[in-house]
């Protein structure tokens, strides 16, 4: 039986972005820092997902989060 995510970058950007949010990774941390917050079942996955959209394991998570809204300036 296959319990892993089916994951998009939507859902991977909106992952980070909580977690940038609630302090437990930074915009500076490698995309791969990511995987202490994702099942292990699911990281093969989320690596094909990125890599189909042109990002590396070592790329920033700011790459990710390049479309964030700001609340304050």
């Amino acid at each position: 039986m296959d319990t892993s995510v089916n994951y998009d970058l939507e859902v991977l950007k909106e992952e980070a972005r909580q977690l940038v949010k609630k302090g437990d990774i930074r915009r500076n941390e490698p995309i791969y820092s990511l995987c202490r917050f994702m099942p292990t079942c699911d990281w093969n996955c989320l690596e094909m997902e990125l890599e189909r959209n042109d990002f590396l394991l070592r790329d920033k998570v700011i790459d990710l989060l390049s479309n964030e809204k700001w609340d304050e300036d």
